[in-house]
């Protein structure tokens, strides 16, 4: 019975010690951590750190980066970052990412540098359009940055964050040429595609697309914003010249107005498109190469 009792006593002390080593393991992560402004910067710094670095980010899936407004927790987070990563171009409104960087004394790298760029009329002045990721060619610049900024950080394991960046870069290669042919599928005078805001003009320029949102609904305005009865008539009447099937809402941005526009046009709507951020955890387009795929399945399927 002693023996017995000992045996029991052994066994639930073993049991405590592991318990007490995973909660430890959990409190007590010592990696470096990179703090990204975007669901899709996150992804990319993933892809390069793998589990060698913690990777969070400011943004949920879902959350609009232009009109995110910054919580105290998320000074806090940042203050934790070895690393900061913003998009840039102003995709974070008012620079929220960049400034949250600065007044933590934090490095941040800036994601768009060096990548090929289009721009947005905002009144009478051009403005960069941010959403440069929406071409695989340029989501490969974001991963050359991120690469960069990493080793700098952390230089005794570049070798690994080289091989791991190679091996995304062959799978952006992939997917760029898997598009090339989906998107052949639709004829070029139906490559229409209307959606709820300007994002999607780098997708539209790489893969020979017409671009086009309802007057108002921009970048440089808050979404949605400005779309008087008039620019919704224009909106109608352009939809209806061009013999658009389908037209688009996003996950980021309240799909209300085009659906109104839809509606007033005669056409569907062909699905919801990833845009400013990526799905949730267990969603098709929780990576980029997922929301990437699910988008052009469903731009196809909704214009051919």
């Amino acid at each position: 019975m002693m023996r017995c009792c000992t045996l029991l006593g052994l066994l639930v002390w073993s049991l405590v010690g592991q318990a007490g080593q995973l909660i430890a393991q959990e409190t007590e992560d010592n990696r470096k951590m990179l703090v990204c402004s975007t669901t899709q910067i996150a992804d990319f710094a993933r892809q390069v750190v793998g589990d060698r670095m913690q990777v969070l980010c400011v943004l949920a899936p879902g959350q609009d980066p232009h009109l995110y407004e910054i919580k105290p927790s998320d000074s806090r987070l940042v203050a934790r970052a070895d690393l900061c990563l913003e998009n840039g171009w102003h995709l974070e409104g008012n620079d929220w990412m960049k400034n949250l960087a600065h007044d933590a004394g934090k490095p941040i790298v800036t994601c768009v540098k060096g990548a090929r760029a289009y721009f947005l009329k905002e009144g009478d002045a051009e403005v960069y359009d941010p959403h440069a990721w929406f071409s695989p060619l340029n989501a490969a610049v974001y991963v050359r940055n991120i690469l960069d900024g990493v080793v700098r950080i952390d230089p005794q394991n570049k070798d690994e964050y080289q091989a791991r960046t190679q091996l995304y870069l062959a799978e952006l290669a992939v997917l760029h040429s898997w598009i090339r042919r989906q998107v052949n599928k639709v004829p070029p005078q139906q490559r229409q595609l209307v959606t709820s805001h300007d994002a999607f003009n780098y997708f539209c320029n790489e893969y020979k697309f017409t671009a086009s949102a309802p007057a108002g609904w921009s970048t440089g305005d808050e979404v949605g914003g400005g779309v008087t009865p008039e620019r919704r008539r224009q909106a109608v009447e352009s939809i209806r010249k061009f013999g658009v099937k389908a037209i688009f809402v996003e996950t980021s941005v309240n799909p209300e107005l085009i659906q109104q526009i839809a509606r007033d046009a005669g056409v569907r709507i062909g699905g919801t498109l990833y845009s400013d951020s990526m799905g949730p955890p267990g969603t098709a387009g929780e990576t980029y190469l997922g929301m990437m795929r699910e988008n052009v399945l469903k731009i196809v399927n909704g214009l051919k």
